[in-house]
């Protein structure tokens, strides 16, 4: 899988030299720790096929959702001699299908994408599910039952890829009738989803820290500059050139040490993406 929100940020040491210096009546010189840091996004996947409009007319059949979950879940037990793993309903996702068959009956389409903007990533996200692979299938028509419904479904290689894809672990399901372009039909919605907890994440306070220290840095050099400036200025040998040459190393002191300890996080938050990117690869 490719790996690229979550976001994800993967710092790396691209250099490292540790400030040097030796404290005694001369000032010397420090060298910055030279962190690099490259911006990796995790390859989040969408899976669509085209809407599938199987009209039909209109009759007094009533559809559960709960029938379609169970119906598509037995479409996978007999997909191949290993039967796949049983699909999980998932609140989220069920809002989200929900959400996007009520839309498509309010604003009049079918589409994955709704005239807003709005896709099957988007959806999942904005009622709070943070994935690595999610899938839509859409149906609008009429049906004589919920194993009819699916089966049409089965029948269109790309709904049915979604219905048999083994990544999948999650799903939500929708099925609402209303009137479409002066049609009384059901929309039906099935949301597949793997979600993002499947992997184990780099911890989000272990980045904050880095971030924070990185700033810490930044400040002690721009301090470590202002003092080398006025040193360079100053009066040799003076009660004032001593005790900024003092200073100045001191200053030196912290930089370094926290330099060595953000090192050793950074080393640790990388071992954690890694860890994630693993995980998400094996998927």
């Amino acid at each position: 899988m490719k790996i690229g929100k979550f976001l994800l940020f993967i710092l790396v040491v691209t250099a490292f030299a540790a400030g040097i210096y030796f404290k005694d009546d001369a000032i010397k010189l420090y060298q910055k720790i030279d962190i690099g840091q490259t911006i990796a996004e995790v390859g989040k996947q969408i899976l669509t096929s085209s809407p599938l409009n199987i009209g039909g007319a209109s009759n007094n059949v009533v559809l559960l959702q709960s029938k379609i979950i169970e119906e598509t879940n037995f479409q996978r037990m007999l997909s191949s001699i290993s039967p796949l793993q049983e699909l999980k309903e998932s609140q989220l996702l069920n809002k989200a299908a929900a959400a996007k068959a009520q839309d498509m009956f309010k604003n009049q389409y079918f589409e994955h994408v709704s005239p807003s903007g709005v896709g099957p990533g988007d959806l999942a996200q904005n009622y709070g599910y943070e994935y690595i692979l999610v899938g839509e299938n859409l149906i609008l028509g009429n049906f004589s039952s919920e194993k009819e419904l699916v089966q049409d479904w089965m029948n269109s290689p790309g709904h049915r890829a979604n219905i048999l894809n083994n990544r999948f672990t999650e799903i939500g399901v929708a099925i609402i009738k209303g009137t479409y372009k002066g049609d009384t039909v059901w929309i039906g919605v099935q949301e597949f989803g793997l979600p993002m907890s499947t992997c184990a994440q780099p911890s989000e306070a272990l980045k904050n820290q880095i971030d924070l220290e990185k700033q810490q840095l930044d400040s002690f050099s721009l301090q470590i500059d202002a003092i080398g400036q006025q040193i360079d200025q100053a009066t040799k040998k003076s009660a004032a050139y001593k005790q900024m040459i003092d200073d100045y190393n001191q200053l030196v002191n912290q930089y370094n040490s926290l330099a060595n300890g953000l090192k050793s996080t950074i080393a640790t938050y990388n071992a954690q993406v890694n860890t994630f990117n693993q995980c998400v690869n094996g998927l």
